[in-house]
């Protein structure tokens, strides 16, 4: 219970830190972009920068986290173990997470649910590869590696495993509606949270968006517990990470058609799908892998 009051302590650090920093970045890229630099930050909103905040939190109060818990070895206190084939293991869990993603969007633009952009913002494609290497280190770190390290520590692996994956879906689907913070001042993190709840109002958007998250939470869990490291999953998060941004950037949304496919390629029960078949690629993957040890 302790383990869990702390985690509880850091996630709520976590988000107060967010809530605080998010209007200093926006400001900041908004500068950048204004002085001619980083130019493809003036695209995003507030709240891109407000979960890019929470990631800078968390990795703040990390270390602190850390010695709270008394883990002592990394590795040993939470269930991980050396991966000597980490180089293979990442790029297995790229390729099959990435390419059934960017197959399902070449099929969506075949029926008329995307349409290929007139002119593609190449320089934003940067943004995307920084976020197919930073936030998977980050986030893995921290929801695969320490959240559910603690977790396997007091609970079956069934239940590790699902608290973990809710926790993951949740925070990703909180999100306030569009235009919640049109004008952003020194408390906008703060009325983004207030807002954040939004979404679970909405059944369909429930349904298509917090499934396939939760899907998505306990594929990566299932393969951090299966490999006894992190690197398959950072593969696998980076994947979609990258197919989902790169595809975003060359096509754009024709039309919503909830619950099938929502405002990108990671929202649907399409995606879902998807998802399920990464799942079953991913298990013949290991099957394959363990045989070859």
């Amino acid at each position: 219970m302790k383990d869990a009051a702390r985690l509880l302590a850091y996630l709520a650090a976590t988000l107060l830190f967010g809530a605080v920093l998010a209007p200093y970045l926006y400001w900041s890229g908004q500068a950048l972009a204004a002085r001619g630099v980083l130019p493809f930050l003036d695209h995003y909103e507030f709240e891109t920068f407000f979960h890019r905040a929470l990631l800078v939190g968390a990795v703040v109060f990390l270390w602190p986290l850390v010695r709270s818990l008394r883990i002592g070895e990394w590795r040993a206190g939470l269930g991980l173990r050396s991966n000597r084939r980490a180089t293979r293991d990442t790029i297995a869990g790229f390729l099959l997470s990435a390419l059934p993603l960017l197959l399902c969007g070449a099929a969506t633009v075949v029926c008329g649910l995307y349409g290929v952009r007139n002119a593609i913002r190449w320089p934003a494609l940067g943004s995307v590869f920084a976020a197919t290497i930073v936030v998977p280190l980050i986030e893995e770190t921290l929801f695969r590696g320490l959240i559910l390290g603690v977790l396997l520590r007091g609970m079956s692996k069934a239940a590790a495993i699902f608290l973990t994956s809710a926790l993951f879906s949740v925070l990703h689907f909180l999100k306030a509606p569009e235009n919640t913070n049109a004008v952003v001042t020194a408390t906008s993190g703060f009325v983004s949270i207030a807002n954040a709840f939004v979404q679970f109002g909405q059944p369909l958007l429930l349904l298509a968006g917090f499934s396939t998250l939760f899907l998505i939470g306990w594929i990566l869990a299932d393969a951090r517990v299966h490999t006894q490291s992190l690197w398959l999953p950072i593969g696998l998060h980076a994947g979609w990470i990258f197919a989902n941004g790169v595809f975003n950037k060359i096509a754009h949304r024709e039309m919503v058609i909830l619950p099938w496919l929502g405002k990108n390629l990671l929202v649907g029960l399409i995606p879902l799908g998807v998802g399920l078949i990464t799942w079953a690629l991913v298990r013949t993957w290991l099957r394959y892998a363990t045989a070859k040890t």
